[in-house]
């Protein structure tokens, strides 16, 4: 029986990288890794995540640069901060930030 694994963290959430200087809003997630070898094993064996847990996809900043990043869930942590972030495809997926969390669009009921 496979062992059913509960993310730590939702979709709007506002999250940092424990070790690297970004951080983002969730966007997406998947159960546990599902990217490709090459981009697995293009980080550093030292710091390689675990592959059997929650991954997320987030709109990324620092500040410098705004992109997507692709991260394990032992290398995030709730961004205190409670500032919204900038990155400017946020407005794509969610309509409002109620101080903590971006809030989706609402679907409309067709």
């Amino acid at each position: 029986m496979q062992k059913l694994i509960e993310a730590k963290f939702s979709i709007g959430n506002i999250v940092k990288h424990k070790y690297l200087n970004f951080r983002g809003v969730i966007f997406d997630l998947d159960p546990e890794f599902s990217n490709s070898e090459e981009w697995y094993n293009s980080i550093p064996e030292k710091i390689r995540p675990r592959k059997n847990q929650p991954f997320y996809h987030l709109f990324a900043e620092n500040e410098d640069i705004f992109y997507l990043a692709y991260v394990s869930e032992q290398n995030l942590v709730i961004d205190e901060s409670n500032g919204p972030c900038n990155h400017p495809d946020i407005k794509k997926m969610f309509s409002d930030f109620n101080g903590e969390i971006y809030l989706p669009h609402k679907r409309s009921k067709n």
